[in-house]
């Protein structure tokens, strides 16, 4: 504020000598002072002080200070420094009134106007001993006071204490038991205050309570001045409680409050008036509200409790009812854990109007807090309870309902909170006060908080309470345009709630309502996921045809819903969505899961279902052809991984070609060999050709079935399939070629190549170039085969056997076979005579047809080796049978000779038969008949008869 021109009285010319120089070099330097003053009076509000002014008049007044001390005897010049010092602090406070007017991005230069208060002080310091003016001590003091606090609210503390210590030094020098003026009086304690203050914010705190106690000798038995000395008190306690960081601080703090409270005892007892009592007895009870304060704070419950009840019970039914003590006291008696007097402090709330929303609020979380949830129902009947009785506000609705809900674990406790939340969020003057657009950040924040713990609940598989929260979250979603996407969210996520609760009728109500407001994927699939749990396979393949039609489709949606398939083991719905999960594959656009494991997942599913052999052939066959088309390593992968993905389709082709093979299917058998030899022909990631064995067993396989097939049909193979069976077997025989070439067909590798590998291949070769009518080939393979070491007496046998009949007999392959095979077994160590038997009668049958006409001592000599094999074995280790038929059709043999008159030819036929009986047990009426006609046969006939026949033994002549 401007302080007023002091009245002077007329200035007289000075008693000294006006030519002196001290005389003329005073008036030059008033005149520039005075000069630079005007300047400053005159400056222009919206523009910068120049920082020059402050520093020229500082150095004027120090050069007016060398020529101290002032003549007592002028005393117009020190009448005239006060006067420009006016003038000065005057026009300091104009300019920080303007600026005070003026927007804060003024220039305004607070710092400038500080030091020109400083100047005007310091002018009147120089004339502090005029005469003329009352009280100049007091005065001139008051300009350091002021300047002081301008100082210390601009932060520099330094000069704040030098103005303050400067004031305190004049007012020193007085009587303070003659200041009988109020006013004086009380910048005598503001300024001990305030230097107390100044020495508090540099951290001399010894200092500061020093002054302060100091300060108790200036209170002048005024109660403005108790309470102003307590309220300093009681800031220096707020301040070092906010500080805290030990006990010492704590008790520091409580020191000062303690101060605070004598102070207003006193005070009270000298006030005079009703206006002085009630400001001292509110600054009291403020005081101990904050020692009850600084008691539940350090856990000192029942201080807490002893002071609320002073504050209670002081004056009566006018006692303190501050907001705050039900507060204090409900939080004392939870730290006593005495929770039935903390509930009767929290309900009595309820009837104090005077207590704001966030005191309450505060003290339900408190209770809350500490009781758990055995204190719900109290919070939630509190709540309650202030909707009748105040506004309370939306924002204060969800603070509760937030604390309410918590971060209380496990499903009991999280069901309990969700109980009364529904209860509070459902309740009609709750949901009231969320409506209009005043509100809606409060509501969306409501609308989250039961979102929020819906899905805590959904997360724990809580349906039941999840389903709850999102349908109590609805109530917070205004039923408008732009909320509808919001609602639409609601209504899946509590389809997806009743889907686990297995309510299916309610989930599909939930989702058709969602389908309506906002149409999109995510309904289509949660529709699938119905249909599955109702086992409505039709369906649910339908709805997988909606979900590729949405505009934000992506692929992952029917890979997420094949594995929703597969868990529910709808098979069929599976194999629907991988299957239209493999035509977005040939676009070439990248996909997020490979190819060949699509494929392979399909057939999985596949395999599990029984009768599905055809459609995994083509599944497979698509795998092959894709695998051919964009290559093994691409397809399949590369590394360890793709030798894994090709190893398992040809290991499932291969395990489906020997199941149909079992089950007679040889159709499809055949077309699952092809494919495993396919699939084992692949090179990955440059592997070496390790599978060129399993290769070589599907190709054999595979033509294998195509004649089982052919001999199940009855119907003979086409020429095609004929010639297809022939470059299989081709690229077989290179694979086996190249396998001998390598060495690997070493005696300790025959059972690595299996050696029925070998014969199977000669065997099925064998046949189809016999239906091509290559005789040469036949022969070249079956003579190829038999120098191998896989080669065996058994498989010739059964190559000589095959030779030997059917349409398309080959004597040389069957002779050649069985000859072999024969000295084969004779070879053994232990031969096996009934198969030399059979081979023996093989060989002879055989002579007899291609031979016997013109060749007679070829199949003569058949009989002559089968004596030589019988020769010097025990009795029945030759068959008896085999033995039997042998000597009989020797003999019977010479009957055409004998009619012919062929006598040389008939005598080696009866002696042949004759021999081979002697060898065969159980012969010997035969031979004794044989021995007879044999004799008589020479006798009678020595010379050639003509027309006579041998007598038969009872066998039928071959």
């Amino acid at each position: 504020m401007r302080i007023a021109e002091i009245s002077t009285p007329e200035l007289r010319p000075p008693a000294h000598d006006p030519q002196s120089p001290s005389h003329h070099q005073d008036n030059h330097l008033l005149s520039q002072i005075e000069c630079k003053i005007k300047q400053t009076e005159t400056h222009p509000p919206d523009t910068p002080l120049p920082d020059s002014l402050p520093s020229d008049l500082r150095q004027l007044l120090t050069h007016l200070t060398q020529l101290l001390p002032f003549p007592t005897t002028n005393n117009s010049l020190k009448l005239h420094l006060w006067k420009l010092s006016y003038r000065l602090w005057n026009a300091c406070v104009d300019l920080s009134n303007a600026a005070a007017i003026r927007s804060p991005s003024s220039n305004f230069s607070p710092q400038n106007v500080a030091m020109l208060r400083h100047v005007a002080a310091d002018m009147l310091f120089l004339a502090v001993d005029v005469v003329g003016v009352p009280s100049p001590v007091i005065k001139c003091a008051s300009f350091y006071y002021k300047t002081g606090l301008v100082w210390h609210d601009l932060k520099n503390f330094d000069l704040a204490s030098t103005c303050f210590e400067r004031a305190t030094d004049l007012i020193s020098k007085l009587d303070i038991r003659k200041i009988s003026d109020a006013g004086e009086r009380k910048l005598l304690l503001d300024l001990n205050i305030a230097r107390s203050l100044t020495a508090w914010e540099i951290s001399d705190k010894n200092l500061a309570i020093t002054l302060l106690n100091r300060s108790k000798t200036l209170l002048f038995g005024s109660p403005v001045h108790f309470k102003a000395l307590a309220n300093q008190f009681l800031a220096f306690a707020k301040t070092a409680l906010s500080r805290t960081e030990n006990n010492g601080s704590f008790n520091e703090a409580l020191k000062l409050m303690n101060e605070a409270l004598e102070l207003c005892e006193k005070g009270l007892s000298i006030s005079r008036t009703r206006e002085e009592t009630v400001e001292i007895k509110e600054l009291k009870s403020k005081t101990l509200r904050f020692i009850s304060a600084v008691h539940l704070q350090y856990g000192e419950f029942e201080s807490v409790i002893k002071c609320v009840k002073v504050l209670r019970e002081n004056g009566g039914e006018s006692g303190d009812h501050h907001a705050s003590l039900p507060v204090l006291a409900m939080k004392a008696w939870l730290g006593l854990g005495r929770y039935s007097e903390a509930e009767k402090e929290l309900k009595g709330m309820v009837v104090n109007k005077g207590i704001p929303e966030g005191v309450w609020l505060s003290a339900v979380e408190a209770y809350f807090q500490a009781a758990g949830t055995a204190g719900l129902e109290t919070a939630k009947g509190i709540f309650l309870g202030l909707l009748g009785r105040c506004h309370v506000s939306a924002r204060a609705a969800v603070r509760v309902v937030h604390r309410v809900v918590g971060d209380d674990g496990g499903i009991e406790g999280s069901r309990i909170r969700a109980k009364v939340v529904s209860e509070l969020a459902s309740d009609e003057r709750v949901v009231a006060l969320f409506a209009g657009e005043a509100v809606a950040k409060e509501r969306t924040a409501m609308h989250a908080v039961l979102w929020n713990c819906g899905s805590g609940n959904f997360r724990l598989k809580d349906y039941e309470t999840s389903a709850e929260m999102f349908e109590k979250s609805m109530l917070y979603v205004p039923h408008d345009i732009e909320n509808r996407v919001l609602r639409a969210k609601g209504y899946r996520v509590l389809s997806l709630c009743y889907l686990g609760l297995t309510q299916l009728d309610r989930a599909q109500e939930y989702v058709i309502e969602a389908d309506k407001l906002d149409p999109n994927i995510v309904c289509a699939f949660l529709k699938f996921k119905i249909c599955l749990q109702k086992n409505d396979h039709c369906g649910a393949i339908n709805q997988i045809e909606t979900m590729i039609t949405c505009m934000c489709f992506t692929p992952d949606f029917l890979s997420l819903s094949a594995h929703e398939a597969v868990a529910s083991r709808a098979l069929p719905v599976a194999v629907a969505a991988l299957s239209k999960l493999l035509n977005f594959y040939t676009s070439g656009k990248p996909m997020p899961t490979a190819e060949v494991v699509v494929l392979r997942t399909l057939v999985a599913v596949l395999s599990q279902d029984l009768g599905q052999e055809a459609e995994v052939l083509k599944f497979l066959k698509q795998a092959y052809d894709r695998a051919s088309k964009l290559g093994a390593d691409c397809f399949f992968g590369k590394g360890e991984v793709g030798r894994r993905e090709q190893n398992w389709f040809a290991v499932t082709a291969w395990n489906f070609g020997t199941k149909c093979g079992k089950e007679k299917h040889y159709d499809l058998c055949a077309e699952f060999f092809r494919l495993a030899s396919g699939f084992y022909s692949f090179v990955v990631d440059g592997q070496l050709e390790e599978n060129h064995i399993m290769t070589c067993r599907s190709l054999i396989l595979t033509v294998s079935a195509m004649t089982a097939s052919e001999t199940q049909r009855m119907i003979p193979l086409p020429d095609a399939e004929v010639k297809c069976a022939v470059e299989l077997l081709e690229r077989a025989g290179k694979i086996l070629n190249s396998l001998s070439v390598g060495s690997q067909l070493t005696d300790d590798k025959v059972d690595t190549i299996e050696s029925d590998l070998f014969f199977m291949y000669v065997l099925n070769a064998y046949d189809m170039h016999g239906r091509l009518n290559n005789l040469e080939s036949q022969q070249r393979l079956v003579k190829s085969f038999a120098g191998t070491k896989a080669c065996s007496p058994q498989y010739l046998l059964q190559i000589g056997l095959n030779a030997s009949q059917g349409p398309r007999f080959n004597v040389e392959v069957a002779t050649f076979a069985l000859s072999e095979c024969l000295s084969g077994f004779l070879s053994s160590a232990s031969p096996d005579y009934q198969n030399v038997a059979l081979i023996v009668r093989r060989l002879i049958a055989i002579a007899s047809i291609h031979k016997g006409d013109t060749d007679d001592d070829a199949v003569l000599s058949m009989y002559k080796q089968a004596y030589r094999i019988m020769v010097g074995l025990k009795e029945g280790e030759y068959p008896t049978e085999e033995g039997k038929w042998l000597a009989m059709t020797a003999w019977n043999r010479a009957a055409l000779p004998v009619r012919m008159g062929q006598i040389d030819v008939a005598k080696k036929w009866m002696n042949a038969g004759l021999e081979l009986a002697r060898k065969v047990v159980g012969m010997e009426t035969y031979q004794a008949c044989m021995e007879d006609y044999v004799a008589g046969f020479e006798k009678k006939f020595h010379m050639q008869v003509a027309g006579e026949s041998r007598p038969q033994l009872g066998q039928q002549h071959v």
